[in-house]
Parts: C-alpha cells; structure tokens; sequence
C-alpha cells in the first residue's frame, strides 16, 4: 500500500474522533489568518494550530510534513462535512444541541480551571506542611513477608497443614504457589500494609514477626498462606522524590476548597 492510500485510511479512520476532538477547541486567536476556505467558511490559522496540537502525541514544531498534510486534510473533511444544508439543521437537533453545550461548557471549565492553577502557585510552606501531613498519616511499620497463593481454600489448609508438620516454607512456596513470586519461594521483599489489599495486610499486621496464618487468607486473587518475616519502623521517602506528588495534592485541595466557594455562591 502507498504512503497516499495510508494516508486516506488514517483520515477516514480518524474522522469521527477528529471532529471530537475539534469541538474541544475554544476558539481562535483575534490575529488568526485564513490558511483555507471550505465552501465559503475560513479555516485559521489558530484552528489548525490547536488541532495539530490536540491530534499529536508531541510537540507541533516536531510534526513532519506528511503529519502535517495529513491533519489538514482531516480538518478540511470536518469543514466539509459541518457546513453541508443538513448541518445547519441538525444544530436545531436537541441531543447535537447538547453535545455542543456540553463540549463547550467543557472547554470553558478545563480553562479556568488551567487558569486558577496558573494564579494560585504552590508555595514550598504548603508543600513541607503536606508532606508532613501524609508522613503522620503513613502506616507505622513495613513488613518483610513471603507467601503462597493457591486457587481454593482446600489446598490452602493442605500447605498450612505441611507447615504444621515442619515443611519449608520457602521450598513449599516454589512447590506450590502460582503466584508470580513463587520462583523466589513467595518472597514480597517489604511492603507499607497500604500497597496490599486489605485482607493480605491486615493478616500480616495480626502476626508475629516468624508467625505464617493458621488459617487460609483469601483475596481477590486467590487463597494465601502467608508468613510474615521480619518488620521495622516506616521511612518517609525524602521529600524531593516525592515532591511533583505532594504539589499536586496542594493543587487539588486548593482547587477543591475553591469549588465549594463556588458552590456555595451559586445562584438559581
């Protein structure tokens, strides 16, 4: 197939979610140029701007010119298609009408709210008081621990019963566990309980360090037998590779304090 037949097909196969795709765009700079005329109606420069840049999955100064060509000609089919005859009736069409309000009313929000984060910077105060926030709420130990996922319960109390009778643990985990750390006998290496599923991290919290459960621990994943190995006091991660994280929640709960004022003072 030649690169001129590829082309066409990507145009057409991309067609419905490039229209989407230009209703996200708010609007069009007042300099804008007229780069194309579709029955009458100018194409600017802005518009194919920002749908270049909303089609890309990379800076607009990196497309080629085939890329380029390509998302001009999938524009002039989006032109061509919104201004037949039907197009202006279907605008009095009530779902189209509220696919249009609600494309717009989208673009409108995600902009003030681009807007409010661009006025409202995170100041290093807040990120030291967040961080040490998350840190008195991070779990107090981490716990080293092994363990042995089987597909029923039955089985399960079969390996708990070879445990009772002095099995290895670690050779019964690579024996039995279908599990993907089975090769390395169950090990899970350390863990904070809050990177488990409730059910493996509170059976784990419940033991003693060189404690396995007694009774088969069952999860979305399966039946677990597990043996708790070692545990120790948690380490905050150092601020910095944690930082672009701890930003954003000041980000959003600014943001969302800054909803419920909205909210607040709605009018009916």
């Amino acid at each position: 197939m030649n690169s001129t037949k590829r082309l066409r097909r990507v145009r057409l196969g991309l067609l419905t979610a490039a229209i989407g795709t230009l209703c996200l765009i708010a609007g069009t700079a007042i300099n804008a140029e007229a780069v194309k005329t579709v029955n009458g109606t100018a194409i600017d420069s802005a518009v194919l701007d920002v749908y270049m840049q909303n089609r890309l999955n990379k800076p607009l100064s990196e497309a080629t010119s085939e890329e380029r060509e390509a998302l001009m000609a999938e524009l002039t089919d989006i032109y061509l298609l919104s201004t037949q005859d039907s197009a202006t009736d279907l605008e009095d069409d009530p779902k189209v009408a509220a696919q249009i309000e609600l494309q717009t009313r989208g673009v409108l929000a995600q902009a003030v709210a681009t807007k409010f984060f661009a006025e409202n910077k995170v100041s290093e105060e807040e990120v030291l008081a967040e961080y040490s926030e998350q840190v008195k709420m991070a779990p107090p130990l981490q716990y080293k621990a092994r363990h042995i996922l089987v597909p029923t319960q039955g089985v399960a109390a079969d390996v708990i019963e070879r445990l009772d009778d002095g099995a290895n643990f670690e050779e019964l985990a690579k024996e039995k566990s279908t599990g993907p750390s089975a090769p390395n006998g169950g090990d899970l290496g350390w863990f904070a309980p809050n990177q488990m599923v409730a059910e493996f991290s509170d059976s784990v919290a419940a033991l003693d360090d060189g404690a396995y459960t007694k009774e088969p621990i069952q999860t979305e994943f399966g039946w677990h037998v597990i043996l708790r190995e070692d545990s120790r006091e948690s380490e905050p991660p150092p601020l910095d590779s944690v930082r672009e994280v701890i930003t954003q929640s000041v980000q959003q709960k600014k943001f969302q304090a800054h909803l419920e004022t909205l909210r607040a003072g709605a009018k009916e």
